[in-house]
């Protein structure tokens, strides 16, 4: 019986583990344009809190700076009612150039977050694995320079989200401040 546990826990985490790396990275992943302001356009995740959320999600504003230790300070602006929120992240940089990790002090997650592909001037698509006490989940977000991009990209953030195993309806194009609503795709 123990054995048999001690098997299927360890295919469970073989099975986590090549999820992960699964994952693409930026080739050549060029920190310094990555920095400046960017416009959340789409988000998709399995998480809880995005599923009771969703509903009342729009598109913020993100400010991607480095740190003198070259680290990445995210600073993202977004309603909450009839008013604005900012929180700061401080996304650590691993080994691996375009990968970093990021520990929430309010619920204690660990995330492991990848640039996926970027063109630095019109889009990034990030993908993050998000691990806590409750179970993993797994995040993607598009990024654009403008508050608007191509269906093309519209449609590959979609493709992507789709292939780290989210489904049509965890997946959500984010409405500009101001709309009413949000079309899934």
């Amino acid at each position: 019986m123990q054995a048999t546990l001690l098997s299927v826990l360890g295919l469970a985490l073989l099975g986590a583990l090549h999820a992960q790396d699964s994952i693409p990275i930026q080739a050549d992943f060029q920190q310094d344009k990555l920095t400046g302001r960017w416009y959340s356009i789409g988000l998709a995740s399995n998480s809880n809190w995005f599923k009771e959320k969703r509903h009342l999600m729009k598109m913020c504003t993100t400010i991607i700076s480095t740190t003198t230790d070259g680290n990445l300070e995210v600073t993202s602006t977004y309603p909450k009612g009839d008013q604005c929120v900012t929180r700061n992240s401080l996304y650590t940089k691993m080994e691996q150039p375009g990968r970093f990790s990021y520990t929430s002090p309010r619920w204690g997650s660990k995330h492991d977050i990848r640039v996926v592909e970027t063109n630095y001037e019109e889009y990034a698509l990030v993908a993050t694995q998000i691990s806590k006490s409750t179970g993993p989940s797994t995040m993607v977000l598009l990024y654009s320079r403008n508050k608007e991009l191509s269906p093309e990209r519209l449609e590959r953030f979609t493709q992507f989200s789709r292939e780290q195993g989210l489904t049509d309806d965890e997946i959500l194009i984010l409405p500009q401040t101001g709309e009413a609503g949000g079309t899934g795709r």
